[in-house]
Protein backbone atom coordinates (compact mmCIF):
# COMPACT_ATOMS: atom_id res chain seq x y z
CA UNK A 1 0.00 0.00 0.00
CA UNK A 2 1.83 3.41 -1.06
CA UNK A 3 2.13 6.64 1.48
CA UNK A 4 -0.86 8.31 0.28
CA UNK A 5 -3.38 5.26 0.46
CA UNK A 6 -1.89 4.19 3.66
CA UNK A 7 -2.73 7.80 4.94
CA UNK A 8 -6.17 8.12 3.41
CA UNK A 9 -6.73 4.24 5.05
CA UNK A 10 -5.63 5.89 8.58
CA UNK A 11 -7.65 8.94 8.27
CA UNK A 12 -10.78 6.83 7.89
CA UNK A 13 -10.68 4.34 10.34
CA UNK A 14 -9.44 7.61 12.89
CA UNK A 15 -12.88 8.53 11.29
CA UNK A 16 -14.86 5.42 12.00
CA UNK A 17 -13.57 4.56 15.51
CA UNK A 18 -14.47 8.29 16.84
CA UNK A 19 -18.01 7.82 15.28
CA UNK A 20 -18.25 4.78 17.33
CA UNK A 21 -16.17 6.40 20.49
CA UNK A 22 -13.75 4.19 20.46
CA UNK A 23 -10.68 6.64 20.65
CA UNK A 24 -11.17 7.87 23.93
CA UNK A 25 -13.20 7.50 27.31
CA UNK A 26 -15.04 5.40 29.34
CA UNK A 27 -18.98 6.00 30.29
CA UNK A 28 -20.95 3.87 32.77
CA UNK A 29 -24.25 4.22 33.87
CA UNK A 30 -26.97 1.96 36.10
CA UNK A 31 -30.72 2.23 36.41
CA UNK A 32 -31.19 1.31 40.00
CA UNK A 33 -34.22 1.56 42.37
CA UNK A 34 -35.75 5.07 40.68
CA UNK A 35 -32.21 6.54 40.17
CA UNK A 36 -29.69 6.40 37.51
CA UNK A 37 -25.84 6.44 37.98
CA UNK A 38 -23.60 7.85 35.35
CA UNK A 39 -19.67 8.00 35.75
CA UNK A 40 -17.00 8.94 33.60
CA UNK A 41 -13.71 9.74 32.86
CA UNK A 42 -11.33 12.75 32.25
CA UNK A 43 -9.21 11.58 28.89
CA UNK A 44 -9.34 13.42 25.99
CA UNK A 45 -7.24 12.40 23.27
CA UNK A 46 -5.88 13.26 19.80
CA UNK A 47 -6.87 11.03 17.27
CA UNK A 48 -4.08 12.38 14.87
CA UNK A 49 -1.07 11.12 17.34
CA UNK A 50 -2.92 9.49 20.27
CA UNK A 51 -1.60 12.12 22.72
CA UNK A 52 -3.74 12.38 25.85
CA UNK A 53 -5.01 15.72 27.14
CA UNK A 54 -6.50 15.65 30.64
CA UNK A 55 -9.80 17.62 30.60
CA UNK A 56 -11.29 19.70 33.54
CA UNK A 57 -14.21 20.02 31.59
CA UNK A 58 -16.67 16.84 32.98
CA UNK A 59 -18.28 14.35 30.63
CA UNK A 60 -21.05 14.01 33.50
CA UNK A 61 -23.15 16.19 33.85
CA UNK A 62 -26.82 17.26 35.37
CA UNK A 63 -29.68 18.93 32.96
CA UNK A 64 -32.85 19.16 35.45
CA UNK A 65 -34.48 15.96 35.36
CA UNK A 66 -31.74 14.03 33.21
CA UNK A 67 -28.17 13.14 33.89
CA UNK A 68 -26.03 12.57 30.61
CA UNK A 69 -22.46 11.04 30.09
CA UNK A 70 -20.76 11.91 26.66
CA UNK A 71 -17.60 10.15 24.76
CA UNK A 72 -15.86 11.30 21.57
CA UNK A 73 -16.46 14.42 20.50
CA UNK A 74 -16.18 17.57 23.75
CA UNK A 75 -18.04 19.99 21.77
CA UNK A 76 -21.18 17.73 21.53
CA UNK A 77 -20.90 17.40 24.86
CA UNK A 78 -20.45 21.19 25.19
CA UNK A 79 -23.89 21.49 23.44
CA UNK A 80 -25.39 19.19 25.27
CA UNK A 81 -24.39 20.72 28.68
CA UNK A 82 -25.14 24.36 27.94
CA UNK A 83 -27.24 24.65 24.86
CA UNK A 84 -29.91 21.78 24.83
CA UNK A 85 -32.90 22.45 26.38
CA UNK A 86 -34.91 19.23 27.32
CA UNK A 87 -38.34 19.34 25.90
CA UNK A 88 -41.34 19.38 27.91
CA UNK A 89 -42.85 15.64 28.59
CA UNK A 90 -46.29 15.78 28.06
CA UNK A 91 -48.37 13.42 30.25
CA UNK A 92 -49.99 11.52 27.59
CA UNK A 93 -46.42 10.22 26.31
CA UNK A 94 -45.05 7.27 27.50
CA UNK A 95 -41.11 7.24 28.43
CA UNK A 96 -40.16 5.35 25.43
CA UNK A 97 -41.89 7.65 23.04
CA UNK A 98 -40.97 11.04 23.91
CA UNK A 99 -37.42 9.69 24.33
CA UNK A 100 -37.84 8.21 20.71
CA UNK A 101 -39.75 11.32 18.98
CA UNK A 102 -39.79 14.62 21.08
CA UNK A 103 -36.50 14.13 23.31
CA UNK A 104 -34.44 12.74 20.59
CA UNK A 105 -35.69 15.46 17.90
CA UNK A 106 -34.81 18.00 20.01
CA UNK A 107 -31.32 16.52 20.42
CA UNK A 108 -31.12 16.42 16.43
CA UNK A 109 -32.55 20.24 15.48
CA UNK A 110 -29.86 21.27 18.76
CA UNK A 111 -26.86 19.48 17.16
CA UNK A 112 -27.84 20.80 13.48
CA UNK A 113 -28.08 24.86 14.90
CA UNK A 114 -25.19 24.20 16.59
CA UNK A 115 -22.54 22.80 14.06
CA UNK A 116 -21.95 19.10 15.10
CA UNK A 117 -24.39 17.23 12.96
CA UNK A 118 -23.09 15.88 10.31
CA UNK A 119 -24.97 14.75 7.00
CA UNK A 120 -23.78 12.42 4.53
CA UNK A 121 -25.75 11.26 1.38
CA UNK A 122 -28.80 12.19 3.32
CA UNK A 123 -27.80 10.36 5.94
CA UNK A 124 -27.53 12.22 9.34
CA UNK A 125 -25.17 11.48 12.37
CA UNK A 126 -22.85 13.16 14.87
CA UNK A 127 -19.26 11.59 16.25
CA UNK A 128 -19.24 9.56 19.53
CA UNK A 129 -22.36 8.64 21.65
CA UNK A 130 -23.69 9.41 25.44
CA UNK A 131 -25.82 7.83 28.13
CA UNK A 132 -28.93 10.04 29.02
CA UNK A 133 -30.69 9.07 32.57
CA UNK A 134 -34.55 10.31 32.98
CA UNK A 135 -37.09 8.86 35.29
CA UNK A 136 -35.16 6.46 36.72
CA UNK A 137 -34.24 4.92 33.05
CA UNK A 138 -31.21 4.55 31.30
CA UNK A 139 -30.68 5.43 27.79
CA UNK A 140 -27.70 5.16 24.93
CA UNK A 141 -27.98 7.03 22.32
CA UNK A 142 -26.02 6.19 18.98
CA UNK A 143 -23.74 8.38 16.25
CA UNK A 144 -27.44 7.64 14.10
CA UNK A 145 -29.41 8.95 17.02
CA UNK A 146 -31.11 5.57 17.53
CA UNK A 147 -32.69 5.27 21.19
CA UNK A 148 -31.60 2.20 23.32
CA UNK A 149 -32.18 0.76 26.34
CA UNK A 150 -30.85 -2.23 27.74
CA UNK A 151 -32.45 -5.06 29.02
CA UNK A 152 -29.59 -4.78 31.94
CA UNK A 153 -29.71 -1.86 34.57
CA UNK A 154 -26.65 -1.33 32.93
CA UNK A 155 -24.65 0.60 30.00
CA UNK A 156 -21.74 1.88 29.20
CA UNK A 157 -20.12 3.52 25.44
CA UNK A 158 -16.90 4.75 24.92
CA UNK A 159 -13.30 2.74 23.99
CA UNK A 160 -13.75 1.49 27.40
CA UNK A 161 -17.40 -0.09 26.93
CA UNK A 162 -16.12 -3.66 26.98
CA UNK A 163 -14.16 -3.77 30.16
CA UNK A 164 -16.91 -1.71 31.72
CA UNK A 165 -19.73 -4.08 30.63
CA UNK A 166 -17.90 -6.65 32.43
CA UNK A 167 -16.99 -5.23 35.61
CA UNK A 168 -20.79 -4.21 35.41
CA UNK A 169 -22.15 -8.01 35.38
CA UNK A 170 -19.80 -9.15 37.75
CA UNK A 171 -20.41 -7.10 40.29
CA UNK A 172 -24.27 -7.01 40.77
CA UNK A 173 -24.21 -7.56 43.92
CA UNK A 174 -22.69 -4.62 45.39
CA UNK A 175 -23.99 -0.94 45.15
CA UNK A 176 -24.39 1.35 42.45
CA UNK A 177 -21.46 4.03 42.77
CA UNK A 178 -19.49 1.24 43.79
CA UNK A 179 -19.67 -0.91 40.77
CA UNK A 180 -19.58 2.45 38.54
CA UNK A 181 -16.38 3.16 40.34
CA UNK A 182 -15.01 -0.03 39.48
CA UNK A 183 -15.72 -0.68 36.09
CA UNK A 184 -14.03 2.59 35.17
CA UNK A 185 -10.91 1.56 37.48
CA UNK A 186 -11.02 -1.72 35.62
CA UNK A 187 -10.94 0.15 32.01
CA UNK A 188 -8.72 2.77 33.18
CA UNK A 189 -6.27 -0.38 33.99
CA UNK A 190 -7.38 -2.19 31.09
CA UNK A 191 -7.64 0.27 28.32
CA UNK A 192 -5.07 3.46 27.16
CA UNK A 193 -8.03 5.99 26.50
CA UNK A 194 -9.37 6.03 29.70
CA UNK A 195 -7.52 7.96 32.78
CA UNK A 196 -8.96 9.28 36.41
CA UNK A 197 -10.06 11.61 37.94
CA UNK A 198 -14.01 10.29 37.61
CA UNK A 199 -16.91 11.97 37.82
CA UNK A 200 -19.82 10.13 39.02
CA UNK A 201 -23.48 11.99 38.88
CA UNK A 202 -26.97 10.49 39.66
CA UNK A 203 -30.60 12.05 39.36
CA UNK A 204 -34.26 10.06 40.69
CA UNK A 205 -37.23 10.26 39.50
CA UNK A 206 -38.87 13.32 40.88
Amino acid sequence: MNTKRWKNFYISMVIYFINKGFIMTAIVGIANKGVVYIGGDSAGVDPSNLAINMRKDEKVFVRDKFVFGFTSSFRMGQVLSYSFKPPYHRKSLSIEQYMNTIFIDKVRECFGECGVLKVVSDVESFDGAFLVGYCGRLFKIGCDFQVEESIDDFNACGCGEDVCIGALWATQCLEPEERVNIALSAAARYNAGVREPFTIKSVGVV
